[in-house]
């Protein structure tokens, strides 16, 4: 309650006042005091407000205690005028009014009390927010009661000056009362007013009575016909040029807010500070800068450019206009309409001129006024005032008083501050920038503040302390911006200079301190968790991505150099590397998006952007050479960022820091196509570009048709021309891959690239006719073979071209399928030409199978093929890739099972066979008889001298992945394989024959029916395992294992390492299937084997494998009872 009556010590003070007051009335009362008598009467009240409040001068601006005071009293004079109008109910007022303590003690008064009341302590303002909250009718009947009031004898010229502090306050008030959320004073006058307006309808009819009197009395209640009105029946009281100035500076604004816009006329920032400068200067207080004067400017500019509250509803411009030039007629023959001093114009003098200019300018369009335009524009004339400049000095400071009391639109004053260079060099500047950071922390701001502060390092004459101080005072405010106006800004800082404050030379001591804190970053990232630990923290990232940005926003250049430096040679940094720039893309800079109002440095060219990443990863790779680890790192890196990664938390659009099609551009093309260079690492490249075609992309068209497609598939046929014999010398100028792997790498590349570019040659053919055509020709003087790695590109344009040879062994139509007459490819060759073709790939596979012309039902053709069969396998084994042999040994076996290759197993490493069903262990046993052949063929003295020692080593590989593919279908033969085979030690149940488990069934069926469900499932898998061919699965495995030995004594060079490892599984899972199985193998089997096995081994060179092979071999001991 004490926001309604205040203390109650004041609250006696005031009433003490009033009633002094009533006192000096009589023999009359303040219910009828006349005008003339407040000077007299009113001394008492004034007294005590002075004392409550400290006023000394009407025109002084009171504290905040004075304002409250003045609020209250004015709503608890006004509200008691209003009770008494309305016969309110003293019974219901003191429980619903919470002024009624004070209201209730006051004598009953007058509106002249309440209108000069207002008028004595300068409460225009607050009149006017109190008028602001009533109804339209009701604010024009109460301007009426104002007006006649204030041509009330005795009237004067302060009258006048009141009347219009409340019409205009009545235009700048408004915004002020829709930012009230809180209950205040005029809330609960507002409140008051609605509800002595519907406590009854005799009260409502009363409230409302003087109301229809005046719509009786007037033509109108327009509130603007009231004002106008108003001022023109004051016309004779005006008696000083700057009254007359103040009345038509007013009314003309009126008149352009209310006939001349519809919405608020938005001038330029620069146009804003001139304006409330000279309004500033002016009022001559531009020496001591007074915050509420530069805030009073704000309001009297943005109530003059805003549509009026207050909408004509009868009156026309014509008539307003009329009574405007109506006054300046009437004054100007009075000669109130001259200026004293020119040079020195008042406020209402400057004020009037803009008013003018606004209503000539709105009018141009309105031909029908154009008698009273003359008459304005003569008295604009007559204004004529020299065009004073402001001085950067002044604007300077209204612009820092603005930012710091964070006035109206201060962020653009902000951005307007930052951007000018010839204040920057005062205090004023440094210090409202330190004090008020958070004012400049938009993105604009910041960009404008980067530029004046590069204007400033790149000088000839700076001040290298003060360049330091701004360069930490920018970064501290970039460093408080969110992660999208960090990005925001490093994207316009990119656009500006890819060196950012460095793109000139600058100081010594700027570089070195920006280096010291460029290194502290990058060390504090690495040692807080950038190293080889892959798992990052939420918390460590957003540190790390923090510490990035502040220094990309100084240099972007040089921090991308030291992220790419960190990625490339500090073990397992790569990832938060990449974590970090995904989270910045604004150092993507996309190229083309130049943002109004931003310079662009022309010579800033394609190295701007993402091209600066890639220039900088150039750099960082050509300063050191990189070792095996580090180029694996920087591929990974490179993945990540082309990988696409969510950057917003809609997850709108996925987006990759760096485009494939620019790692190609940049990396892949200029090393590819330098091929022959000792220098240029080709197995690198072609990782590269295999990352790339791996990234996902976006629908036709694809990137990849950016990357010259058919030169770069030309080149990449050339490489795999060029390699395709991996173990021979290469020719001059040839590329040697290093490894099968790599081959096999460019050929998955080829194959990928190819099917890219087929599917866009197929969306439209014409397009790249001309192309595909250059590209054919080109790839006929290569090995036939790459044509059909190159099948997609061809589509249906093209023949399956092969060896003429192959036609003769197999049957393939003519319509698709020409022959080459090759030189190397001569009589008796189709053999080789087909299984070179069964290597390719999987449908051609299927398509030479298919076509093979072979009659299987006699036997001197198979036997015939299959003689031919082993020396083309001899032939081609030697130079097939991982797959490539993945291929073969699935066609083996498929003739093996269709019987159209003959191959006799010999008891070669055994005294006697077993009685064993083999049967369907056939094929498995088969094909490693037939791999025994053909490396008993490429060992032997004819071959041995075919290949290099990475050649043989080559071949081991192979051979052992093709024992390791027939270990595994011999152990999925095992029905218990997955389970008993990982647990050696068997139960002991399962040493139960089946026949005397079947028999306690039998003989106790109610026991077995209550078993559980999982000792059935144990005795179900105890039957499976006695039933199991184990026996079998031990003689194939010691079959396996014999010709793997076989072989490994054989092989030349001691490149046997491989089978070696191989032969080790062989005896682990043959140690697992006896304890698995343990009635598969007798304790003398078991003595035996391992005597058999030691023997075999015996023969090897290399006595570390012998020793750890026999060391394996004692191990396999027997289980069985």
């Amino acid at each position: 309650m004490e926001l309604c009556s205040g203390s109650p010590a004041d609250s006696a003070i005031i009433q003490g006042a009033f009633l002094q007051a009533e006192k000096l009335c009589i023999p009359s009362s303040l219910s009828s005091l006349p005008k003339a008598d407040w000077s007299r009467v009113g001394r008492p009240i004034l007294l005590a407000l002075q004392e409550i409040c400290g006023l000394d001068e009407p025109d002084s601006r009171p504290n905040l205690q004075a304002l409250t005071w003045k609020k209250r009293i004015v709503c608890v004079v006004w509200l008691k005028l209003l009770s008494r109008e309305a016969k309110e109910d003293v019974e219901k007022a003191w429980r619903e009014n919470p002024f009624f303590s004070l209201q209730n003690s006051l004598p009953e008064m007058n509106h002249a009390v309440l209108m000069e009341l207002v008028k004595s302590t300068a409460a225009a303002p607050i009149f006017a927010r109190f008028l602001l909250l009533l109804p339209r009718d009701r604010i024009a009947m109460e301007l009426g009661r104002l007006t006649e009031h204030v041509r009330s004898e005795p009237g004067g010229e302060d009258d006048v000056r009141f009347f219009l502090e409340v019409w205009w306050e009545l235009w700048k008030g408004r915004e002020e009362l829709k930012s009230e959320t809180e209950e205040t004073i005029e809330m609960m006058f507002a409140n008051q007013f609605a509800r002595l307006s519907s406590d009854s309808p005799h009260a409502a009819k009363r409230l409302k009575l003087d109301s229809a009197e005046m719509t009786a009395s007037s033509p109108n209640t327009d509130i603007l016909h009231v004002l106008f009105n108003a001022l023109k029946d004051m016309t004779d009281l005006v008696a000083s040029t700057n009254v007359c100035f103040q009345s038509l500076s007013i009314s003309l604004d009126a008149l352009y807010t209310s006939f001349l816009i519809t919405q608020e006329v938005v001038l330029p920032v620069t146009e804003k500070l001139d304006v409330l400068c000279k309004m500033t200067n002016c009022r001559g207080e531009i020496e001591t800068l007074n915050a509420e004067l530069i805030r009073d400017a704000q309001k009297d500019l943005s109530a003059s450019l805003s549509p009026s509250p207050f909408q004509p509803s009868t009156m026309k411009l014509s008539e307003a206009l009329k009574i405007i030039t109506c006054l300046v007629q009437f004054w100007k023959d009075k000669g109130l309409l001259v200026v004293s001093d020119p040079l020195t114009p008042c406020f209402s003098t400057v004020r009037l001129q803009r008013s003018i200019q606004r209503v000539l300018t709105a009018l141009d369009e309105v031909p029908e006024t154009a008698t009273e335009t003359n008459t304005l524009r003569d008295l604009l004339k007559s204004l004529d005032l020299p065009a004073a400049e402001n001085t950067p000095d002044i604007q300077a400071q209204v612009t820092a008083v603005i930012i710091a009391h964070r006035m109206q639109d201060y962020q653009s004053f902000a951005e307007l501050f930052a951007g000018q260079a010839s204040w920057a060099r005062s205090e004023l500047w440094v210090h409202c920038l330190e004090e008020n950071q958070a004012a400049f922390r938009q993105h604009r701001t910041l960009f404008s503040l980067s530029s004046t502060l590069m204007s400033l390092l790149h000088a000839e004459n700076s001040d290298v302390s003060q360049c330091r101080k701004l360069m930490k005072i920018a970064a501290d405010i970039f460093s408080a911006l969110s992660l999208e106006d960090k990005n925001q800004t490093l994207a316009a800082m990119l656009r500006l200079s890819s060196r950012g404050f460095f793109k000139q030379p600058v100081p010594y001591a700027v570089t070195e301190g920006f280096q010291q804190e460029l290194n502290m970053a990058f060390n504090c990232i690495i040692q807080g968790g950038g190293g080889a630990s892959a798992a990052v923290s939420q918390g460590n990232l957003t540190t790390a991505v923090s510490l990035v940005a502040r220094v990309a926003f100084q240099n972007p250049e040089a921090a991308l150099k030291s992220c790419c430096h960190s990625a490339i040679f500090n073990k397992g940094a790569f990832s938060l590397m990449a974590k970090i720039l995904q989270q910045l893309p604004g150092l993507k800079a996309q190229l083309g998006g130049k943002n109004e109002g931003e310079p662009k440095d022309d010579k800033v060219n394609a190295a701007s952007g993402r091209s600066l990443l890639c220039r900088c990863l150039q750099d960082t790779v050509r300063s050191k050479s990189m070792s095996a680890s580090e180029k694996q790192q920087l591929l990974k890196f490179l993945g990540l960022l082309m990988t696409p990664d969510v950057m917003t938390e809609e997850e709108k659009k996925k987006q990759s820091f760096l485009l494939p099609q620019e790692v190609v551009n940049t990396f892949v093309l200029p090393s590819l196509s330098a091929v022959g260079d000792d220098k240029i690492d080709t197995e690198f490249s072609l990782q590269l570009l295999h990352a790339a075609l791996s990234v996902e992309a976006a629908p036709s068209p694809h990137w990849v048709m950016n990357c010259s497609p058919f030169p770069l598939l030309f080149v990449l046929a050339q490489l795999y021309n060029q390699a395709y014999r991996c173990w021979e010398e290469p020719a001059d100028g040839a590329v040697h891959l290093r490894s099968m792997d790599t081959k096999e790498l460019l050929v998955s590349v080829l194959t990928t690239l190819g099917q890219l570019v087929g599917a866009e040659i197929e969306a439209a053919p014409s397009s790249w006719s001309r192309a595909l055509f250059w590209l054919y020709n080109k790839i006929e003087a290569l090995d036939w073979t790459v044509r059909f790695h190159l099948r997609p590109v061809w589509g249906e344009h093209f023949k399956n071209e092969v060896p003429s040879s192959l036609l003769e062994v197999c049957d393939l139509p003519e319509e698709d399928w020409s022959g080459l007459d090759l030189p190397e490819y001569g009589q008796g060759t189709g053999l080789l030409a087909w299984m070179e073709c069964c290597s390719l790939s999987d449908s051609l596979r299927s398509t030479m199978l298919s076509c093979l012309s072979l009659d299987r039902h006699r036997p001197d053709h198979v036997s015939m093929f299959s003689k031919g069969l082993l020396v083309v396998l001899t032939q081609t084994l030697p130079w097939s890739s991982v797959s490539q042999w993945e291929r073969l040994l699935g066609v083996l076996r498929e003739l093996i099972t269709s019987a159209c290759l003959s191959v006799p197993f010999s008891l070669e490493y055994v005294d006697f066979l077993p009685l064993l069903d083999l049967r369907q262990f056939s094929c498995e046993l088969r094909l490693s008889v037939l791999l025994l052949r053909v490396l008993q063929l490429l060992c032997g003295s004819s071959c041995s001298d075919w290949l290099s020692s990475d050649g043989w080593a080559h071949i081991c590989r192979l051979y052992a992945h093709a024992m390791r593919d027939m270990m595994n279908c011999v152990k999925a033969k095992l029905p218990l394989h997955s389970s008993s085979l990982e647990c050696p030690k068997a139960p002991d149940s399962s040493k139960l024959n089946p026949s005397v488990k079947a028999a306690e069934r039998d003989h106790n069926p109610v026991k077995h029916a209550e078993d559980s469900p999982q000792e059935s499932e144990d005795a179900q898998m105890k039957e499976e395992a006695a039933a199991a061919p184990s026996q079998e699965v031990l003689f194939v495995l010691s079959q396996l294992f014999c010709h793997i030995q076989h072989i490994q004594v054989m092989m030349p060079g001691g490149q046997s390492e491989p089978l070696f490892l191989c032969s080790l599984e062989i005896l682990s899972h043959y140690e697992a299937v006896m304890a698995a199985f343990p009635e598969s193998c007798s304790h003398a089997e078991s003595d035996n084997t391992r005597h058999f096995f030691s023997t075999i081994t015996d023969n090897l060179s290399n006595q570390h494998m012998k020793a750890v092979l026999q060391q394996k071999i004692a191990q396999l001991v027997s289980s069985a009872a």
